[in-house]
């Protein structure tokens, strides 16, 4: 298994951190290409480093670089992850600006068929957010936004970061017991 994972400056970084740990611990290969706002945000929201974040990838990328290895279909992956995923890069996906490697490398996952999981961090969604998902759907992505469930019953934000990630694993088949599984319990009332 080998993914691309693209951290952005979307609110809510935490979330790619704990899916980078999380895919370390599994060891599963990973690309990572940290976004000039995603590096700012990590400092802004966490008390991790960038380099702690970087040293969890198998690969760092540099945004900016689209000669990169990972901006061609000739680099084979399993697919990749967006997360979060910021309104301005779903915006370049849906539109196929492709203005850094981010946004390029999900280019490269729809045009190559794989799978492209978007995990968007906005709220309230403007129509245009809107619009700009529903493309990147209709063009093949998977939209996971960053809306925990709550019928597990979590009891910290690990939890709730956790149910995320989990839910990110599945989208590639990934078997795992990151987060607690829907079990309606045939002993409770309801």
């Amino acid at each position: 298994m080998k993914l691309i994972v693209g951290i952005t400056g979307g609110s809510g970084v935490i979330y790619g951190i704990k899916l980078l740990e999380t895919l370390f611990e599994l060891n599963i290969e990973s690309h990572l290409i940290i976004s000039e706002w995603g590096e700012k945000t990590i400092r802004i929201e966490t008390n991790f480093s960038t380099k702690y974040v970087k040293s969890l990838a198998s690969a760092n990328y540099d945004p900016h670089n689209m000669a990169s290895e990972i901006s061609s279909g000739s680099f084979i992956s399993d697919g990749m992850v967006i997360i979060p995923c910021s309104m301005k890069t779903l915006s370049s996906i849906a539109n196929g600006y492709d203005d850094n490697l981010i946004s390029r490398a999900a280019d490269v996952c729809l045009k190559e068929t794989r799978k492209l999981v978007i995990v968007p961090r906005e709220t309230p969604l403007s129509r245009i957010h809107l619009v700009n998902m529903l493309r990147v759907n209709n063009a093949g992505a998977v939209l996971l936004p960053a809306m925990p469930g709550f019928y597990h019953r979590p009891e910290s934000v690990e939890d709730l970061l956790k149910h995320i990630v989990g839910k990110v694993l599945d989208q590639f088949r990934i078997p795992n017991n990151v987060f607690k599984r829907w079990a309606r319990s045939i002993d409770k009332e309801y």
